[in-house]
Order: C-alpha cells, then sequence, then structure tokens
C-alpha cells in the first residue's frame, strides 16, 4: 500500500499545479488530503483513479476541511470521532478509514495560530483527546495517523530551531503533546528511518523566498504503531513537488 498526505493548501489550486504529476509520478493508492478548503457544495473535476472518495469538508466556505481518496474499499468510514467534535462550527478536521489490517487517520491539527490563542485548546483538549483516539484504536489493531500535525518535534525538524522556540508549531506544549504519541507506542515514520537527516523539511513560509533557500518546518508526519515497521519500505519527504506551502509526504508500506 503506497500511502500519501499532503497538506494541499486549497485542493482547486492544487489540482491545476502539482496534482496531476504526483498521481503520474508516484500512483498512490491512497491519498490522503488535508486543508482542502472545499464546501459540500463545491463541483471538483477528476480527482484520479479513486473509487472511494471521501470529503469531509468546514462549515465556513474556504477554510481546512480533509479529503481521502482511495483504490480500496475501506470496511467502514466516520468523520465524527472526537477530537473532531471539540470544534464548533465543524472544521472538518480528521477522518478514518477501516481498512480491515489496520486503521488510517487522516488528520489536520488545529493551528495554534501567531498569537497563541489556539494552543490551549491543543494543550487542554485536541491533543490529549487525539491520542485517546489512537490509543483506543491501536487496542483493536494498527493504526497509521497521517496529516499535518502542525508542530516541529525536535530542532532538527526546522531550519532556525533558536529563532522560534516559543512561536507557534514549536512551543513547548506542542512538542510535548507530540512526545506523548511516542510514548504510547507511535513511530514518527520518517525519523526512525532517517535519525540524523538535517534539512528534511514538508513546510515553508511563501515569503523571502523560503522554500528556495530551504528555510522550513516539518511538520507533516506518519505515525505508525510499533508493530508495523518491520513492514515499512520506505517513507520520504517529496520535497520536489510543487503547488501548495507543503510537500507530500510518502509511506510505502507491506500489508
Amino acid at each position: 500500500m503506497l500511502l500519501i498526505s499532503w497538506n494541499v493548501n486549497g485542493l482547486r489550486s492544487v489540482l491545476k499545479k502539482g496534482y496531476g504529476p504526483l498521481l503520474e509520478s508516484y500512483r498512490p493508492d491512497v491519498l490522503c488530503l488535508q486543508e482542502t478548503k472545499i464546501s459540500r457544495r463545491t463541483e471538483l473535476p477528476d480527482l484520479g483513479p479513486f473509487p472511494s472518495r471521501y470529503l469531509h469538508c468546514a462549515d465556513r466556505p474556504g477554510y481546512s476541511g480533509t479529503a481521502t481518496l482511495s483504490k480500496f474499499l475501506p470496511r467502514a468510514y466516520d468523520c465524527a470521532t472526537a477530537p473532531d467534535g471539540l470544534l464548533k462550527p465543524q472544521e472538518g478536521r480528521m477522518q478514518l478509514l477501516d481498512f480491515g489490517s489496520l486503521y488510517l487517520v487522516n488528520v489536520y491539527v488545529p493551528n495554534a495560530r501567531a498569537e497563541l490563542d489556539r494552543l490551549p485548546l491543543r494543550r487542554n483538549r485536541w491533543d490529549p483527546e487525539f491520542l485517546a483516539l489512537l490509543r483506543k484504536l491501536k487496542e483493536k489493531k494498527s493504526v497509521v495517523a497521517c496529516g499535518d500535525f502542525n508542530v516541529a518535534h525536535r530542532p532538527i525538524d526546522l531550519a532556525k530551531p533558536d529563532k522560534n522556540r516559543g512561536h507557534a508549531g514549536f512551543t513547548d506544549e506542542e512538542r510535548a503533546g507530540f512526545d506523548a504519541y511516542l510514548e504510547a507506542g507511535f513511530v514518527d515514520v520518517f525519523r526512525a528511518l532517517h535519525p540524523k537527516q538535517v534539512g528534511a523539511y514538508s513546510w515553508w513560509s511563501y515569503r523571502a523566498g523560503a522554500r528556495k533557500r530551504n528555510v522550513g518546518w516539518r511538520i507533516d508526519y506518519f505515525l505508525a504503531s510499533s508493530e508495523l515497521m518491520d513492514r515499512v519500505q520506505r517513507c520520504e519527504i517529496l520535497a520536489e513537488v510543487g503547488g501548495s506551502d507543503h510537500c507530500p509526504v510518502l509511506l510505502d508500506l507491506q500489508i
């Protein structure tokens, strides 16, 4: 199973840019998208060879949203599981698919924002409840969770850690929330396979030519139950794929 996760920062926009080349080059079996920014009434062009398509849209037009496209038909699909229900109005931030041998969770974690006004939500509600959900799923079968987690876990995961310490995406609270996933038996697959790789980022600001200079952050992840690691073939950051301020992340998993 070849899975790709990508914060597209607007699905309609990326369909005109890097979406087609991504499908042609990598031919994913499952494509998990975040920040789709589409409404329930949006008419979309061809999304590729994915007979199973699930869109979870925000109530607010042009905001947030997730989508999961699959060549396989899942046994079950859920987009109403906590912590998604914490956010009113609905922001369409999580999808859960049961593929029989594993659960797949597609998530777009709320940003703490520049003023850190959503940090209490992250620290006190979202991160603990999302972890509780993953633990509950893990009791039944293996779990893969992917998406934009809106946190750089370690100093190696961003270009300027000293300058950004305490800022949104690199606060102690957000990093502790990510620590909790690892302590619960989930693995940051890319970092496990590439423990010392520097300059591996998945998001760059549009300002000051950050992407060209590779002044970025790694905030997009695949987390996997530890027992799945012997089935991982590769996990890569596809930094060459354009069309968004994020790039896709790939996981090749034998199931």
